[in-house]
Order: C-alpha cells, then structure tokens, then sequence
C-alpha cells in the first residue's frame, strides 16, 4: 500500500532530475513511511529507501515503517550525510514549502558537493486522491464526529455556555474512540454568528438565537469536518431566509460534484446563489478545501482554485452568510469524489433543527 504512495514521487525525480528526496514533514513522512511519531526523516530513491530516527523511535518505526529500511542516529541529519556521502548523489530534492531557511542552511553545510534543489506545494498534492484505506478511515472519523454531535443536542439550550458545549462535544467525542480534536472549536451564537472563525467563548446562548458549530475530530491521524446552524426556540423570518438560502446552496453545489468538474465551477454555483438573493457581500471566503491527515489541504474549492474535481479526492462543502451586527450561518459536509458523483463522509442532517 505505501509503496504505491511512494510511486507518486517517480514523476519529481524525473522532472527534476533528482537522485534522493528528503521528507521531513510529518504528515507526508507518515503519508510515505507510516510512521506515526513526531519525529524522524525519510531519505527517498526511484524504488526504495531509508528512514531515519533516533532511538526514542526504533521500535516504532520497526513496527510502522513499511518497505524502508529504518536506521538509528541520535542525529537525523548526520545519519543523512551518512548515506549520501556513501552514495553518488548530485542532486537532491527537499521540501521547501516545509524547510526554514535555517534548515537549508544545516544541510548545505553539511552536503556542500550536492545541489540542493527546491520541490514546492505541488509534492503536499501527493496527498490529495485518497485511497481505499484512507477512504475508510475518513469516513470512520467523520462518522463518529457527527454521532458525537447528536448525543449532545440535549446540552444546547437557552442559557448553556458556548465553552461549555465545545468542552462536552471533546468529551463525547474521546468517549467514543477519538484521538482528540481536528481543531479548536467553532461555537458562535447570536451576534457572534458573523464571525467565520468564531472559537468557543463564555458567551451564553439565548432563546430566538442561531448557534453555529464547527466541529472535527482526529483518528489515527486522519481528520473530519463539519458545521452545522442550529436553532434554540423560533427565530425570525429573516433568519429563516438566510439559512434557507445557504443550505440550497450547499445542496446545488454538492449536486454539481463528479469528476471532470473544476472546483471552480463548484464554488461558482453556490456563491452565484447567494449573491442572487441578495447576500453576496456576505460569503467571502472560499466554498471547501480538501481534508485528510490535515484538517486543510488541497484542493481548494474557491473562485482562484485550478484544481477538477477527480475520483478520490475529499473536501469540503461550507457556503456561509455572515451579517455583522446580527449574525450568521454555515453549513458544511464533507464529501468523497466518486466515479459518477460524490457520497457524504459527514452524517449529520442539515435540515433546520429547533432546539
């Protein structure tokens, strides 16, 4: 299975004509090895490979680490001088979205007969079609995050503190076999609806209010997304409208899902649907982006994305409204692209629910 991963790189050493690949970022050092701990370093051939810890991570890595060969140094990147000097190396690719300038500067002193050669965001897109096991173990979090929200409903009530109702979602979520929060939870209520990236506060929610919750949970390293609008006691026609009115836009644009698709186009219907009822200065930020072992990835779904939908991939739908001075919605799924569509990961029904 890893080994298939790895075959993605083969097009980077051809383009750039690279004799080894350094990994050292975590998530694509566990998406390439498997290695699950915090640190470590993978050193990469057209075929095979060596990766490189320290000895808080040898039987780790002996049990994770899959088709590499796993060597012990106290210094990773002493341990790298190591192979490449024994090797006939010339050119070796590094990430530099991921690499301080200070790093650059470690290695080159270190490897001063070999050109260090820059590989940008475009090696992070490796990560972007996911496969069958990754496939599973999205929809295993995601499903559990979303059960977790329906065993809390009772707690959301006139009253119930904002923090209060992120702390017991964490719990319930733990409860149930999470490893812990993708992020800091988002739980605005009223007014503080308006606010996209609105983290739990002391705020009480009160009768006649929204309450917005955005809300992940984090499995063996793979991440869910969700938001969900609730309604504690009738509100006004007027939030009726907006809710109303982004939730048809998150159904068009699910709807518009297959491959062949650009995510573009994607972001393009909801945010048209918005603005045609009169709330389009009020979605400005992009309609998805891609989940995985990070909570965002690529693609992006957004009017600036180059990206088309494909079989695999998995991102996010999350059209919003957001009214200073009254308050907001957003609703959000997460979705697999599949042969002919798309299917939800994320269960919790998007239908208005009064509280």
């Amino acid at each position: 299975m890893l080994k298939n991963r790895r075959q993605k790189l083969k097009p980077f050493f051809e383009k750039y004509n690279l004799d080894l690949l350094l990994i050292e970022h975590p998530l694509n050092l566990r998406y390439l090895s498997g290695f699950s701990g915090s640190e470590g370093i993978l050193l990469l051939t057209p075929e095979n490979g060596w990766f490189i810890s320290d000895s808080r991570y040898t039987l780790q890595a002996g049990k994770e680490v899959e088709g590499l060969t796993v060597i012990e140094r106290t210094q990773h990147h002493e341990g790298l001088q190591a192979l490449v000097n024994q090797s006939s190396a010339s050119n070796i690719g590094f990430e530099a979205t991921h690499t301080t300038v200070a790093a650059h500067q470690s290695l080159a002193a270190r490897l001063p007969s070999v050109k260090l050669v820059a590989i940008g965001a475009e090696l992070d897109e490796i990560r972007t079609h996911k496969d069958k096991k990754e496939l599973r173990q999205l929809a295993e979090i995601a499903s559990l995050a979303s059960e977790s929200l329906e065993t809390v409903l009772p707690l959301i009530h006139q009253g119930q503190k904002e923090s209060t109702l992120a702390l017991e979602l964490e719990f319930e979520m733990r409860r149930r076999g999470a490893d812990g929060r993708a992020f800091d939870f988002i739980v605005a209520s009223g007014v503080r609806g308006a606010m996209p990236h609105g983290r739990a506060s002391s705020k009480t929610i009160k009768a006649g209010e929204f309450v917005t919750i955005d809300f992940g949970a984090v499995l063996n390293g793979y991440n869910s997304d969700e938001t969900v609008t609730l309604a504690v006691g009738a509100v006004s026609k007027r939030h009726q409208q907006i809710f109303d009115t982004v939730l048809k836009a998150h159904d068009m644009a699910i709807s518009a899902i297959k491959p062949g698709v650009s995510c573009k186009a994607i972001d393009a219907i909801a945010r048209n649907h918005i603005g045609e009822q009169g709330f389009g200065d009020y979605f400005g930020h992009g309609l998805g982006h891609g989940v995985g072992l990070d909570v965002h990835e690529k693609p992006l779904i957004s009017p600036r994305s180059e990206a088309v939908a494909e079989e695999g991939m998995v991102f996010t739908i999350e059209p919003g409204i957001y009214i200073p001075g009254f308050g907001g919605v957003r609703i959000e799924d997460t979705v697999a692209v599949t042969s002919t569509g798309c299917s939800l990961l994320t269960k919790f029904s998007k239908e208005l629910r009064i509280l």
